[in-house]
């Protein structure tokens, strides 16, 4: 019987560790949230810039502020030996959700016709930021931010189910035994 709570024993400090990283990650998202919306109407309203335009300002900006607050505050106990390749692949699936995030903006604007600064601020900031996000966050853990000494640890499987490469292994001992 004690061998079969083992499973069990394990999955609650990893959802506290899940609740922790999601607790960083929801509060650096919130700064690059509040920057991105600040930037984004900024250059619409006093810039006069067109909308995607703004919108990929705004988004660049707050993708560097996101950087660093990922980097050495959610993310900071990962291994920092391969910086140059991490900051590559955070741009990547930053700019893949920069698409995502002015796609749903472009749509809404100039698909739809729905022009109005409101109707612009939904469709970028709540519509397409809220799917870029969930987008970002599985990336970044999955792909930009990997746990273990090494880096380059864990297998594509335990890297798509978002398995930090320790618990990875750690599963994988399990089933061995």
């Amino acid at each position: 019987m004690g061998e079969r709570r083992a499973p069990y024993s394990r999955l609650l400090p990893r959802l506290l560790r899940l609740r922790r990283e999601l607790a960083k990650f929801g509060t650096v998202g919130a700064l690059g949230f509040l920057v991105n919306v600040a930037v984004f109407n900024l250059c619409i309203n006093v810039l006069g810039l067109a909308p995607v335009r703004s919108g990929v300002a705004a988004t660049a900006v707050a993708i560097a502020t996101n950087y660093l607050g990922n980097r050495y505050w959610t993310y900071r106990h990962t291994d920092k030996r391969r910086m140059h390749r991490e900051a590559g692949l955070f741009l990547l699936f930053s700019g893949i959700g920069m698409v995502i995030e002015n796609g749903a903006l472009a749509i809404s604007h100039y698909g739809l016709g729905f022009t109005s600064p409101l109707a612009d601020n939904v469709a970028k900031n709540i519509v397409g930021m809220g799917v870029a996000t969930v987008f970002r966050f599985w990336s970044y853990r999955t792909w930009v931010f990997r746990g273990g000494a090494g880096g380059a640890g864990g297998s594509v499987s335990g890297r798509l189910l978002g398995l930090p490469a320790e618990e990875e292994g750690e599963d994988r001992r399990m089933l061995l035994k």
